[in-house]
């Protein structure tokens, strides 16, 4: 990957910088903030549309709503993969944790995250969120998206005013007793008190309640095994356990681990999602070694400038930069890299997309 016929590089501030890197090869352009690790003045967050579970914006709207007394954002990438439509538009596809707050529950898909101890991790997060029925039984529930058929979603008052579901039955739990409560949090059990059963669905949400969401097909199932006033267990667990974790992203596939590359299985004739791995698109990716973390975007679909990457071209290019693990991003017509106040890439749509989620870097105050 050398001819290389562009380097622009910004270093505003010290332990961040901004390159834009143009090869001749492809034609490539690649757009590279790159972050000092342990550098007490920065720190990695995930945001999201609106400051909700759902909902779509431009990555500039999304850093627009920081709030400044947290610190100054300097860089952002997109994020996750997202439900487009319906009122569910803007629900990630796996795990968001958003300043401790659980927003999305994880779809067993590859997940960044960033510990209690600033130490970033990159594995396949499974979902361990269940219910416990006062008769000792559990079922599974997802949180914030579309419920499922057949299945439990667990709605906060992140999804808005009302849960937007249509029949079923819906569970209002408020806190079965004095301790901890709301926001909910990654690796935690709730103790809840059903206050009312409702036979129709798009319940109201307020801020001290939860609703959980039945699909009408267990419906009789479930409420054979409660009442009102019944308590119940609500689990936040996940395999592996993210206790006290502030951030985290889900994307995937893994690119990089422990400087290898993934094997990226992608053949003609499967669907999209996989078959597009081995063609050439805009792409977006986290990643990171013992000294830097790295966002990292490559433009695409526009002849001349860069004709966009493989996930095995992406793989060998974040090799050869050095890192150690790396995670792929939402990419396509949402893969955007912002810096310093402005979009620095060439989006394939020719204009910023809305999207969920992104990633984000901030100065903090002092």
């Amino acid at each position: 990957m050398a001819s290389i016929a562009f380097v622009a590089a910004e270093d505003p501030l010290p332990g961040i910088s901004y390159t834009n890197t143009r090869l001749t090869v492809g034609p490539w352009s690649i757009h590279l903030v790159r972050l000092e690790r342990g550098n007490p003045r920065y720190q990695i967050q995930s945001i999201h549309a609106g400051g909700r579970a759902v909902g779509l914006e431009t990555l500039s709207d999304q850093v627009g709503h920081i709030n400044s007394a947290a610190g100054t954002a300097l860089a952002a990438i997109n994020g996750d993969y997202y439900e487009r439509e319906n009122d569910y538009a803007g629900a990630p596809r796996g795990l968001q944790v958003v300043d401790g707050e659980l927003l999305s529950a994880p779809s067993g898909e590859a997940c960044f995250w960033i510990n209690a101890l600033g130490e970033p991790h990159l594995q396949k997060v499974q979902s361990l969120f269940h219910v416990t029925w006062p008769d000792g039984t559990t079922n599974g529930f997802g949180l914030n998206g579309r419920r499922p058929a057949g299945g439990l979603e667990l709605y906060t008052t992140e999804i808005g005013p009302s849960t937007h579901t249509e029949g079923g039955s819906e569970l209002v739990l408020t806190r079965a007793w004095a301790g901890p409560w709301l926001p909910l949090r990654v690796g935690q059990s709730y103790s809840t008190r059903v206050q009312e059963i409702r036979q129709t669905g798009n319940t109201p949400l307020t801020s001290n309640m939860v609703i959980l969401s039945v699909d009408p097909a267990i419906s009789r199932e479930v409420l054979a095994k409660i009442k009102p006033g019944d308590l119940l267990r609500i689990s936040t667990d996940t395999q592996p356990a993210l206790h006290g974790v502030r951030m985290a992203m889900s994307g995937g596939p893994i690119l990089l681990r422990d400087g290898r590359r993934e094997k990226i299985s992608a053949e003609p004739g499967q669907s999209y999602e996989i078959s597009s791995m081995a063609e050439r698109h805009p792409r977006a990716a986290v990643a990171w070694n013992q000294k830097y973390f790295f966002f990292v975007e490559v433009d695409g679909r526009q002849k001349g400038l860069s004709v966009g990457m493989t996930l095995d071209e992406l793989e060998q290019w974040l090799s050869t930069l050095g890192c150690d693990q790396a995670m792929n991003l939402d990419g396509g017509g949402s893969a955007t890299l912002w810096y310093d106040g402005e979009v620095r890439n060439s989006p394939a749509d020719r204009v910023e997309r809305e999207i969920a989620n992104g990633l984000v870097i901030i100065q903090k105050k002092r």
